[in-house]
């Protein structure tokens, strides 16, 4: 059993299957550019390093590919401006995301916050579409601070705004990204099963517990 003072909650992947949207704005963004569409399951492959990442990975159709900057240039634009519009019209809460949050809200004295890399000006909307924006004592962005996860200091960030030492936070993610920044800043680390992790199973990084549903977290968190 774990005795968490603070649990910081990544978001896509973990919160929230945002996939569908991506891909609808990866897939009109390349038929605007007279490229080959890339489909859903390939989307889900790149997802969990920014949009720019994705975007990068969309040009190339490869999880490391690097695109000839005058492409980027034109298209970085197009998809900021049709996630701009469809931020939250596909993506949904994983099913029990809900019941999780509510088990740690009825924990007594423990902090609640949200630590993801997606830019803010697609966070924030997001996280208040799908109702769920209240729940954080915190939400730090990609772009909130000079660095992101899988770098530690959006999670110290967070321990230190909310006065909770790193040896008492834990990180809930899904990615390898998170499991190295958890490391990093000294939290323990939980990750879901169901996540973006580019197609590799999160248990090949060792986070200190896996589970499939935020459910469990019952099962592993002592709530005063």
């Amino acid at each position: 059993m774990f005795n968490p003072k603070m649990v910081l909650i990544d978001v896509d992947g973990t919160l929230v299957d945002s996939v569908p949207d991506l891909a609808f704005c990866v897939d009109e963004m390349m038929k605007q550019l007279a490229m080959p569409v890339r489909g859903e399951a390939a989307v889900r492959q790149w997802v969990g390093n920014g949009v720019q990442r994705l975007v990068e990975r969309a040009l190339t159709d490869d999880l490391d590919g690097f695109p000839d900057a005058a492409l980027f240039e034109r298209a970085m634009p197009i998809f900021m401006d049709l996630y701009a519009e469809n931020t939250s019209k596909r993506s949904r809460l994983y099913d029990g995301v809900v019941e999780g949050l509510d088990f740690l809200q009825s924990c007594k004295g423990l902090k609640i916050g949200c630590v993801t890399n997606k830019a803010a000006q697609f966070t924030l909307p997001l996280l208040k579409d799908l109702g769920i924006f209240d729940r954080f004592e915190i939400v730090i962005s990609g772009d909130t601070l000079p660095e992101k996860k899988p770098h530690p200091m959006p999670l110290l960030h967070a321990a230190e705004a909310l006065g909770v030492k790193p040896e008492d936070s834990m990180m809930l993610g899904d990615s390898k990204s998170d499991v190295k920044a958890a490391r990093a800043a000294g939290f323990q680390i939980i990750c879901m099963t169901y996540g973006y992790n580019h197609g590799e199973d999160i248990r090949n990084y060792s986070p200190d517990a896996v589970i499939d549903s935020m459910t469990e977290l019952r099962n592993l968190i002592n709530c005063a």
